[in-house]
């Protein structure tokens, strides 16, 4: 079979290649000739096409001319910025199969505000906030929540004038950083949500979905993150599902009859201990490579759901599995010696320098695995270290 798979520099593309090369022929295509993917061993052939961010129309016409040029079987988008774009033009691909949701149930999926007032009405337990639909009711109304407050616009990417926007959420301590915030957002990113902050520990639920039929669920714990205060994991652990999100999240992804992959997030409250919506990623994540190491291959259930209609679901998976993402890891210990705001984010008792470095040279015991770093693949590595020096 055919694998065509986008965003070659995304880690989770590199995951992808890496499980489903051994059975299929894999095709990576980025915005770059060369990428984490396509100098994978496991990586048949690869293009560049243009960059999606900037020029949305060139993505889809160069895809789709290779997909039909390479009799492309399958097409797996990794990224938000080209899964919602493949939905959209889904049918210019076939008889590409595209194991993904149609584009209106993505974008409803990825509409927080939207998916906020869904949670409320199915009994799952969000953030006390509100929608805004401008920052200057948002400024007005603050006061209904207090302070601190997370800004979180609706969407995380929006198109303006035929391109991309990305945004991110943000938080404000008082009205005048409030007012800072939403002032500097365009027009079209609202309308915006203001939510109470909760503080705890964030819990990940990785699924996979049959038409809204669970198939396999898959839980980690962030031991470290980039940057430090909270972002992107950079090593983290498999431990076993949180029974109650994954109620709540079966209840979301089971309404919107989701099929294929997902990634809710929530925040267990300290105050109730919890779980709380933040928000679904109807995509795959980046922490992908960890899921298949501990045992639930998500790209193989994928490419096997789309021949069999009754994938028995995913039973269970090893626990304590560790996955570091080495030059990302690098990335936060430097960022907490030499940024002191960084490093005043945290709480007080994880802002020594001397603990970072210890905390980062110890060893992570058997189990734990280097994400990008393979010895049996071991291009993709040298190509993420020679950008991290390069870069600098």
């Amino acid at each position: 079979m055919k694998i065509l798979v986008t965003d070659g520099d995304n880690r989770a593309a590199l995951a992808i290649t890496r499980s489903l090369g051994p059975h299929h022929e894999i095709i990576v295509g980025a915005h770059n000739r060369r990428s984490l993917a396509s100098v994978s061993r496991w990586c048949r052939d690869s293009f560049a096409y243009p960059d999606p961010v900037r020029d949305p129309q060139g993505f889809i016409d160069t895809l789709r001319d290779e997909v039909r040029r390479r009799r492309i079987d399958v097409l797996l988008p990794v990224a938000d910025i080209t899964t919602i774009p493949v939905a959209e033009h889904r049918d210019e691909f076939s008889p590409c199969r595209i194991p993904f949701p149609d584009a209106d149930t993505i974008k409803r999926a990825a509409d927080k505000v939207g998916i906020m007032a869904l949670a409320a009405r199915l009994g799952v337990p969000c953030p006390v906030g509100i929608a805004v639909g401008s920052a200057r009711e948002g400024v007005a109304r603050a006061d209904e929540l207090g302070f601190p407050l997370v800004v979180k616009p609706g969407r995380s990417r929006v198109r303006v004038d035929g391109r991309w926007l990305s945004t991110s959420v943000r938080y404000a301590n008082d009205p005048i950083e409030l007012a800072q915030i939403l002032g500097d957002l365009h027009p079209a990113v609202f309308p915006v949500l203001l939510q109470e902050r909760i503080q705890g520990p964030g819990v990940g639920l990785f699924l996979c979905c049959d038409h809204g039929r669970p198939v396999a669920a898959f839980c980690h714990q962030r031991l470290r993150e980039k940057p430090p205060s909270g972002g992107v994991s950079v090593l983290r652990k498999s431990i076993a599902v949180d029974e109650q999100a994954r109620d709540y999240a079966q209840r979301l992804l089971g309404e919107l009859r989701w099929n294929g992959v997902a990634m809710v997030e929530f925040k267990r409250d300290a105050r109730d201990g919890i779980p709380k919506l933040m928000e679904i990623n109807g995509r795959f994540w980046g922490s992908l490579q960890l899921a298949i190491d501990a045992g639930v291959d998500f790209p193989a259930l994928l490419i096997q759901m789309l021949d069999d209609p009754a994938v028995p679901a995913v039973s269970g998976y090893r626990t304590e599995v560790r996955s570091r993402w080495f030059w990302g890891d690098l990335d936060a210990l430097l960022m907490l010696l030499m940024k002191r705001a960084e490093r005043e984010r945290l709480p007080l008792a994880q802002r020594g320098r001397l603990r970072a470095i210890a905390a980062f040279l110890k060893w992570q015991g058997p189990d734990c695995r280097f994400e990008v770093l393979r010895l049996g693949d071991i291009r993709p590595w040298l190509l993420e270290s020679w950008r991290w020096f390069t870069r600098r």
